[in-house]
Parts: structure tokens; sequence; C-alpha cells
């Protein structure tokens, strides 16, 4: 019962967007709507400037760290129960309750999730994706190469428990770059500016 209970409020965590938040805030358009359609930070970098996309970038990293903290130091859970947990504050993210099932992408908050359920492992992959964007500048590839590192980074240093939920938590967020995939294989990705 606990485990459902933490999962519920996971994804009732999840789905507090901070990008449509913070546009509201600051006056700028709705992300669902301008530039990629993404309720991320990246788009926010693109439709607001910096500073907005930093707090939609920090705001979705708590959610997730707070997520897996709560699912730990309140119900106890541990392995792969707390992985779940993180991965269903991701599903909040993506498909957020609050906002029409209509949210990001989800790999900021698969940062934060990271983070808190293995400290250097949410580390290696907040580098893995840092690398591949200064290298490359398509947010979107380093995603991809964060995400799936994410599982093996998770399997080395930690547990184990957490590998399966980090492989449905790449998955999901490699099914929601499907498009992002087609255009880096035509050469029409955008690219981000730093």
């Amino acid at each position: 019962m606990s485990l459902l209970v933490a999962i519920v409020f996971a994804y009732l965590i999840g789905s507090i967007s901070c990008a449509i938040i913070f546009s509201n805030i600051f006056k700028i358009p709705d992300p669902r709507s301008e530039g990629s359609g993404n309720a991320g930070a990246t788009n926010v970098l693109r439709i607001g400037g910096k500073k907005q996309a930093a707090m939609v970038l920090i705001g979705d990293l708590l959610k997730g760290t707070i997520a897996v903290w709560i699912g730990d130091l309140f119900f106890h859970l541990v392995g792969f129960k707390l992985g779940l947990v993180g991965f269903a504050a991701i599903i909040g993210h993506v498909y957020p309750l609050y906002f029409g099932f209509k949210g990001g992408k989800g790999v900021a908050t698969a940062m934060g999730v990271t983070l808190g359920l293995s400290f250097i492992s949410g580390v290696l992959m907040a580098a893995a994706w840092a690398a591949i964007a200064l290298t490359t500048r398509y947010s979107s590839l380093a995603s991809l190469v964060a995400v799936i590192l994410a599982p093996v980074f998770l399997l080395i240093f930690s547990s184990g428990g957490y590998f399966f939920p980090a492989v449905f938590m790449a998955a999901l967020i490699i099914y929601k770059h499907k498009d992002n995939i087609a255009r880096l294989q035509n050469k029409t990705e955008s690219k981000i500016e730093f």
C-alpha cells in the first residue's frame, strides 16, 4: 500500500510543470504552443531566455529528487520500488495531470531522479549530457545519450535494484524524442545556443 501511495505522490509532484508555471510568471509564450512545443527547459531557453530556462531546469531536477526522497524518507522504500517512485515522477512530468497530460520529455526530471537514487550516477548523467550538448549543440542528442547511460551508471554505482526502473525511464524518454531522432537523422534538428 505504501508503494502505491508513494507512486501517486511522485506522479502528482512530477505533474507540476515548471516550464508552464514560469512561462506564466515571466509572461513568455506557453512552451507547449511555441518553439518546439515541448514544456521543458531547452524550449524555454529558446522562447524565454537563460534565466527562465535555468529556473525550469532547477525546478524539474528538484521535483525528481524530492519524489525519490519522499519515497525513501517517508515510505521507507528501497531498490526497485524506490526506482518505480522515481519513474512515476517522470511520468507525471511527461503526462501532467494539472496541464491536460501534455508535458515535457522528462530529461531534467530523470536527472533529478537519478541524483536522488545515486548521487554519483546523477552527476555522471549530467556530465554526459553537458559533454554532448557542448560539443554538438544538440540538446536532444545529449538527452538521448544521458538517459541511455543512466541505467548503466545506476547498475555500476548503486545496489542494482534501480536498473529496470531506469530502463523504463530511458524507454519513455527515447519514445518522447522520436521526432527529434528523425530530425537528427535528416540533419534538420535545431541546435541550442548557450
